[in-house]
């Protein structure tokens, strides 16, 4: 069966990150996805192969020049018939190349015209350069991730780009496209990953108001303070996790490690925590991580062992519920979520800049003489 948002047409213009992140997961899901590359980065010659750029699997590429009135018009023609356009430009630069929100709404009413950016569209930072270490320190997310007394960790970009960014993005453009066919109106959607990333701390905010969290890191039930959440090496230098905040969880913890029958603390007087931290990290530093698996697998604990990139997909879990796929000798994670009549799929390997120019622009209703042209032009490539 065919992914449940099969049927749906985005034009992406290429760039960084989480818009290219944003529109696999809309590919993922069945949207027919055309990423719009610099005529530029097209290398001709040979067979077309599959790219590196994981990001771009599921996706067909076209090669435009928009420096030229030509190529700026192939793309107002191919968003004429397509439900969304994503784009990842600073604000402003869409609108200098002449594929702006205003002149596409005019060529499509429907359209919706996603916008994915650090800071926003305006505001003080809006024509600031940044990164996603940058916009989730102004969320107030790295502020919180790291150990006390020590500097904030980065958390890869997996919260400014991805989860804050791209995921939001994805999201905005489905919210926006459900609503056009109801109204017939499109709309811009104004990702901003600052915006996203903010929002992802909502939880935590709560719990600061009603006093159960400090603003400041590594005091606190989530952050790595309390010994019952945190990891722990293992005798041969591997790693688990421990998540076991609930009473009944807690006390399998105990159990499972021997502490059962100790005289303790309470569990949540944070005064001990490090004492009972360093009496934990004892406990597992003196089996493998193996033979922790052996002991918690399976039980209520809380438990999982740290796992590398490498090592995930060869997980048990993970294979049985194949959360990751293997394409053109790559392993890769796996769409989801998952959708028990309409499953998503990687319905191609990542394509190579410009490499489906010819076939899209037939699709979106240019002749065999109107391509022939435009390559003559230099308008694609």
């Amino acid at each position: 069966m065919p992914g449940p948002l099969s049927g749906i047409r985005i034009v992406e213009l290429a760039g960084l990150g989480p818009c290219p992140f944003a529109a696999m997961v809309l590919a993922d899901m069945g949207a027919d996805v055309v990423t719009v590359v610099r005529a530029e980065s097209v290398i001709g010659g040979g067979p077309p192969r599959p790219s590196m750029e994981l990001t771009n699997r599921g996706k067909r590429s076209v090669g435009v020049n928009l420096k030229v009135p030509q190529g700026v018009e192939v793309v107002l023609k191919m968003i004429e018939s397509a439900d969304a356009l994503v784009e990842g430009f600073r604000p402003g630069v869409a609108e200098r190349l002449g594929v702006g929100p205003q002149v596409c709404l005019e060529r499509n009413s429907q359209l919706i015209y996603g916008r994915m950016t650090g800071w926003g569209q305006d505001g003080p930072y809006a024509t600031m350069a940044g990164h996603d270490i940058n916009y989730i320190a102004l969320a107030g997310a790295l502020h919180a991730i790291g150990r006390k007394g020590d500097n904030p960790v980065p958390p890869l970009n997996l919260i400014g780009d991805f989860g804050g960014g791209g995921m939001l993005l994805a999201f905005g453009v489905v919210c926006g496209v459900l609503e056009a066919s109801r109204s017939g109106k499109g709309q811009v959607v104004d990702a901003a990953m600052v915006d996203g990333s903010a929002l992802l701390t909502t939880m935590i905010h709560s719990m600061m108001a009603i006093g159960f969290w400090e603003d400041q890191k590594g005091v606190n039930l989530l952050d790595g303070a309390a010994h019952f959440y945190d990891t722990y090496e293992t005798s041969d230098g591997k790693w688990i996790s421990i998540g076991s905040i609930e009473k009944q969880f807690y006390a399998q913890l105990l159990e499972l490690t021997g502490l059962e029958a100790t005289e303790l603390p309470s569990q949540m007087d944070r005064s001990n925590w490090p004492v009972l931290k360093e009496r934990l990290g004892e406990i597992f530093k003196s089996k493998t991580r193996a033979q922790w698996c052996e002991i918690m697998d399976g039980t209520d604990v809380c438990f999982a062992p740290v796992l590398s990139m490498s090592e995930a997909p060869q997980h048990p879990h993970n294979v049985h519920r194949k959360t990751f796929v293997e394409i053109e000798g790559i392993a890769q994670p796996a769409p989801a979520p998952r959708f028990s009549r309409t499953p998503g799929e990687v319905s191609r390997p990542p394509a190579m800049a410009g490499q489906d120019t010819d076939a899209v622009l037939r699709d979106f209703g240019f002749s065999k003489e109107d391509v022939a042209e435009l390559h003559e032009t230099g308008a694609v490539a």
